[in-house]
């Protein structure tokens, strides 16, 4: 059983008799607690969506929720709905579009290396691979003679992801982005 400081985002713990997926986790150190961190994470409970917001301190014990990963790919949008085809028997996963928000914005028809993140049977969440290439749909002119210096603007790629990327960087280029840190990496191998 892990702390509650080791717990990232997207795991499934066991928490009031319920499986419930962590969506999102700040961490506070408060005035005169020594060495008491405390970590607050946003919950949804994985069978009706509920959210639960709880507090846990660093040494806390969480128990992590039996759930499997099954390889598979972004097939098609079905209304609100995400559908995803498992890459081995190729069973069918749908996923609400508002459960899986912020990982969409990295998932196109090429994604490589995505995993369905399955709890008792049923759909919950998304895995993304370390990075994703996309094309860059919409940026400021590329500058001439621009090096690769630290100097970015924004850049829209074709899933509505916005990032940071280099001034020497132009619209229509496929790029590699980290999904951790939501940051441009390199440009994609063509």
């Amino acid at each position: 059983m892990p702390k509650a400081s080791e717990i990232k985002k997207h795991a499934a713990i066991e928490y009031n008799g319920r499986v419930m997926i962590i969506r999102d986790i700040e961490r506070s150190v408060p005035q005169g607690r020594a060495g008491g961190s405390l970590y607050r994470m946003r919950m949804y409970d994985v069978v009706n969506g509920g959210k639960v917001d709880e507090t846990f301190k660093a040494e806390e014990m969480l128990k992590l929720a039996d759930l499997t990963r099954r390889p598979a790919m972004f097939s098609y949008v079905d209304g609100e709905e995400y559908v995803f085809m498992d890459e081995e028997d190729y069973t069918p996963y749908h996923l609400n579009k508002e459960a899986i928000s912020e990982q969409v914005l990295f998932i196109n028809e090429d994604t490589k290396g995505l995993l369905v993140v399955v709890v008792e049977g049923t759909p919950v969440s998304i895995d993304l691979p370390s990075s994703v290439e996309l094309v860059i749909e919409e940026t400021a002119p590329s500058i001439k003679g621009a090096s690769a210096s630290a100097r970015t603007k924004p850049a829209t790629l074709t899933t509505g992801l916005i990032v940071q990327v280099p001034e020497h960087i132009s619209t229509g280029d496929k790029i590699k982005i980290n999904t951790t840190e939501v940051k441009f990496m390199s440009r994609a191998d063509s």
